[in-house]
């Protein structure tokens, strides 16, 4: 296979094509025509966009698959890199890359967003062609944050995203949509215009050491020389837009609103790719580029504070909603803890397991999700004690749900154990006190989850509602498979996931630990 794609130079076109692909395809289907104009008369679209969207993710997800058998995991640098002047008078390139931490996120993507399109097949019946061409210029912006290696370029991909999740919120969500868009586009762009302020003193610090303005990521990593005061500044501006993002306890306050107001592939994209901006915010740019102030152990102590207080704040929350998406939400605030535990725990173990967690969270928190909406269209309810028993009227959603919740939990041989177990394991080597206490974390996520799965499938069939509620279809089987599956082969046989990303984790804990060791360059100095 890898000889083939060098054959076709798949390399040198594979990275602009991720980007170009969605972009091309969302004014296709803008441009699509309604094949039912009586429908559309009486306010319902039935436009080919579904299909035509469909099959544009699905030739995205072709097309990046590629990268998996082209990439060289004994190579730690940039693979497929992609260098094009942009903006010459600012310093600014066009410049694309993808290493081992890259590569695993913009795999996830775009597995994610075709399961997205098929889990609102039937759910968004307005405004259809604009639904499908936002997910389409959502996914350029997801692919171009994870692929950026110039800051600048990256800012305006971490922007790009924004737009179209507020407006997939603001006009298919539920009541309270315009609230929680508003409260998601506020809570999230205006940290970022802080951490604008930090790229652009970073691209002019460099102007000072090479004579010209430049952003890219390389050059940055290479100049240096900031004092200690800025470099605390700058790491807070990058902190917060990251921290929000993630979310961090207490900048979490956003997501519940979000995931519960979003449609269904809302709630996907956002738990199953878009929390991952954040975490790979700070494996990105956060670590490598200050890594002085992310290893002073103050402020280092501080952050690891806050995710065990997310780890087991977010599952006790979770385990009193009354309503299953909220406490799926909620869920999500525990499971990213974990990863920021991974992270500035920092040892090898650790931050492969915080990418494990990453990829497994988003494939099993987006099951989840799925499966929520998918018994939202039968019941139109979200709340936990509308249902009670229905394991014995569906039995094949039922077994379904049961296996993704135990895969959250973290059930050995399911994907969700691998990702936190190695975590555990690696914390504990420089923070045993905070591992043990993150622990409890598992146990909690046993305790909510079990629950709801009790009051929701296996207590007695007391309402008539649920008597007659229809099992899978083949559209939602074909939907949940692929989720199973992944599931399964991540918790059996990780190792080739593991072996791709173990140089650019090892490569990023060298260089942060020899870096924050160093003295930093004194105002006096400067």
């Amino acid at each position: 296979m890898a000889s083939f794609l060098d054959s076709i130079g798949y390399n040198l076109w594979v990275l602009p094509a991720l980007l170009a692909i969605p972009l091309v395809g969302a004014v296709i289907v803008l441009l699509l025509p309604v094949r039912d104009p009586a429908a559309t008369a009486a306010g319902v679209e039935t436009p080919a966009a579904r299909q035509v969207a469909l099959w544009l993710f699905v030739l995205e997800f072709v097309v990046s698959i590629g990268l998996w058998w082209s990439f060289n995991p004994a190579d730690t640098g940039w693979q497929a890199p992609i260098d094009i002047g942009w903006i010459p008078t600012w310093g600014v390139r066009f410049t694309l890359g993808v290493d081992g931490i890259a590569l695993m996120m913009v795999l996830l993507t775009t597995f994610i967003m075709p399961l997205s399109v098929l889990g609102s097949w039937t759910s968004i019946r307005t405004k259809v062609r604009s639904y499908y061409a936002l997910l389409l210029i959502l996914t350029t912006g997801m692919l171009g944050v994870f692929l950026a290696r110039d800051l600048f370029l990256f800012y305006v991909m971490w922007d790009v995203m924004l737009v179209p999740m507020y407006f997939i919120i603001g006009i298919w969500g539920g009541e309270r949509r315009v609230y929680a868009s508003m409260k998601f586009f506020i809570y999230t762009f205006l940290p970022s215009l802080l951490m604008l302020v930090a790229i652009i003193y970073l691209g002019l610090h460099a102007k000072t050491v090479t004579g010209t303005p430049d952003f890219s990521y390389d050059h940055l990593l290479a100049v240096g020389s900031l004092t200690e005061r800025a470099t605390l500044w700058l790491f807070g501006a990058f902190f917060l837009a990251f921290a929000v993002k993630v979310p961090i306890f207490p900048f979490h306050t956003w997501l519940p609103d979000a995931h519960v107001e979003a449609p269904t592939a809302g709630s996907v994209i956002l738990a199953g790719i878009m929390l991952k901006m954040g975490t790979f915010g700070f494996l990105r740019f956060a670590l490598p580029l200050f890594p002085g102030a992310a290893m002073n152990p103050t402020i280092r102590m501080i952050i690891l504070i806050l995710a065990l207080i997310g780890i087991i704040y977010g599952a006790l929350v979770a385990m009193v909603q009354p309503d299953f998406k909220k406490l799926v939400a909620y869920s999500s605030v525990s499971h990213l803890g974990f990863v920021m535990l991974g992270i500035f725990a920092l040892t090898l173990q650790s931050v492969q397991g915080a990418l494990m967690v990453m990829i497994n969270h988003g494939i099993s928190t987006g099951a989840l999700f799925l499966l929520v909406g998918i018994i939202y269209e039968r019941r139109h309810s979200r709340q936990i004690d509308s249902y009670g028993g229905i394991a014995r009227v569906v039995p094949m959603f039922a077994a379904i749900l049961t296996f993704v919740s135990l895969s959250s939990i973290g059930l050995p041989g399911t994907n969700g154990f691998v990702g936190e177990f190695l975590v555990l394991i690696g914390s504990f080597r420089t923070y045993p006190a905070l591992t043990i206490i993150a622990t409890t974390g598992v146990i909690f996520a046993a305790v909510y989850l079990l629950w709801a799965l009790q009051r929701i499938l296996f207590n007695p069939l007391d309402k008539a509602e649920n008597e007659h509620l229809t099992d899978l279809n083949r559209r939602e089987l074909a939907l949940l498979v692929p989720l199973v599956v992944v599931i399964i082969w991540l918790g059996v046989y990780p190792a080739p996931v593991l072996r791709r990303m173990e140089g650019s984790a090892q490569l990023l804990v060298n260089r942060v630990e020899r870096a924050g060791s160093l003295p930093q360059v004194s105002e006096a100095g400067r």
